[in-house]
């Protein structure tokens, strides 16, 4: 894939439907993965219990990556056509999701609501909406490589290190942007280079073969090859003795803001894409739900956060707990996405995303 493809060569895409499919289907895992990691629990060393909690740090990277995507389709006219940028949808989807996240993380779930950052790198996407795809690669690299080091940097000449809580809706304004850019649970600085990257996959044929083998062969080879660093220098500089500091950087743990996780995590993101793709046909009875519930996936998201509030906390504490509960939950989600479609066209948060009209229109009376 050249840096410039998607910028640079008009090729005729392929059926649309299939991408977009592919796209809610791989999103509806994201949902998925974020719904077993928030219910828990998270400990334990045998077999199963690391399987269940292989998505803690990958389902929301994966969530982050799809994010880039769908602000390259929302503004591909931009970057291909010529247009403006439609800078009216994305504040107002900004504005919402970090309305939506700030009130979120009012709930009694325990949890980190990722929705604020996810406003912030949309509003970081605005002016980048017409880049050239090297321009954003670039970005990409400058933020997993340096977005860790001012990460690290800014803790060693504060008082103490970050305590990495989330903004809520109670937060002064001044809380909320350091939080959601640079101290909080997920870094806008660091968290960039997920979303960048997906505004880059975004502009390519993501129905060419080649490029889905490409992307399930390289983010395959990415994942293994983080993890394989990673042990190797923690084999030589020795493990992390803490959650600060400059040693930090041989981590590749989940949610350590480290170059070695947020690749590794990245390619894992990829190559669950690049599968989704490959599938290609996500009508069929076995797989059409799946999409579903990534059609819905603001709303789904937002579901889970309150049924977990109410319903799940203080939660599971063994694994069977936590697998029921979130075969349970999954299960429910799945089946009001399928039914929900069956009358509306989309789903109700997702509505909202789209802009309010605040005059009625005119034109075509004026025209009669």
């Amino acid at each position: 894939m050249s840096p410039d493809a998607g910028s640079r060569s008009p090729r005729r895409p392929a059926p649309r439907w299939d991408r977009i499919s592919a796209l809610d289907a791989a999103r509806g895992l994201a949902i998925l993965g974020m719904v077993a990691v928030n219910v828990g629990p998270r400990g334990g060393d045998s077999l199963a219990e690391i399987l269940y909690r292989a998505p803690h740090g990958r389902a929301s990277l994966l969530f982050v990556l799809l994010g880039g995507i769908s602000f390259a389709l929302l503004t591909r006219r931009s970057w291909h056509g010529g247009m403006g940028t439609p800078w009216g949808k994305v504040l107002w989807r900004a504005t919402l999701l970090l309305a939506v996240g700030l009130l979120l993380q009012e709930l009694d779930h325990g949890l980190r609501v990722i929705l604020t950052t996810y406003a912030a790198l949309f509003l970081l996407g605005l002016p980048l909406a017409r880049a050239r795809g090297r321009l954003l690669l670039l970005l990409a690299g400058v933020s997993v490589s340096l977005g860790p080091v001012l990460w690290i940097l800014m803790q060693e000449h504060t008082d103490k290190a970050f305590d990495r809580e989330p903004v809520t809706a109670a937060s002064m304004p001044g809380e909320i942007l350091t939080g959601t850019l640079l101290t909080g649970p997920y870094p806008a600085v660091v968290w960039a280079a997920p979303f960048l990257f997906g505004m880059w996959l975004g502009r390519q044929n993501l129905t060419d073969s080649r490029v889905s083998t490409r992307m399930v062969l390289w983010g395959g080879v990415t994942a293994v090859a983080t993890r394989a660093v990673s042990f190797l220098l923690i084999s030589v500089f020795g493990e992390p003795t803490g959650h600060t500091g400059w040693q930090r950087l041989v981590s590749d743990v989940a949610h350590s803001e480290m170059p070695l996780w947020m690749l590794g995590s990245t390619g894992a993101a990829v190559f669950v894409l690049g599968v989704c793709l490959k599938v290609g046909d996500w009508t069929r009875l076995a797989t059409k739900p799946l999409a579903d519930l990534g059609r819905l996936a603001f709303t789904a998201y937002v579901l889970h956060l309150v049924v977990i509030a109410l319903l799940v906390r203080p939660g599971p504490e063994t694994l069977l707990g936590g697998v029921t509960t979130t075969a349970v939950l999954g299960a429910a989600l799945i089946l009001f996405a399928v039914l929900w479609l069956l009358v509306f066209p989309r789903g109700p948060f997702e509505l909202l995303l789209s802009v309010p009209r605040l005059r009625p229109d005119t034109q075509g009376r004026n025209k009669s």
